[in-house]
């Protein structure tokens, strides 16, 4: 059912779709920043996916090998307690839902580093 006007409220089979939160930074995640996380790896057998903010998960990935994720990582809980994705949540929860920015580098000899 189509609205007459903008001035009228929106029927019931318009509604807005619910937001999506981020498990790591518990911020809504635009739409066109969703990602798929598998908790554990695809490579590594996983199925189980999440999904975040594309900054969140490209920190994961940044400062955790598939290895690590599949071995001791393979929840949010557990990913949280890592140190420096403890360090990068307190920050990007300061920032509004649609920032974007390149993922900080990793920590010597904890992520997968440059492709060589």
């Amino acid at each position: 059912m189509a609205r007459k006007n903008r001035d009228e409220p929106a029927s019931w089979d318009e509604a807005a779709p619910e937001p999506v939160y981020c498990p790591m930074c518990e911020r809504v995640i635009p739409e066109d920043q969703q990602e798929k996380h598998y908790l554990v790896p695809k490579s590594k057998g996983g199925k189980e996916t999440v999904c975040l903010h594309r900054i969140c998960h490209d920190q994961i990935h940044v400062n955790l090998t598939d290895a690590q994720l599949a071995k001791k990582f393979s929840t949010i809980e557990a990913i949280l307690e890592d140190p420096a994705i403890r360090t990068f949540v307190a920050w990007v929860k300061t920032k509004p839902p649609g920032y974007a920015a390149p993922p900080k580098e990793p920590r010597q000899g904890r992520g997968r580093g440059p492709k060589a």
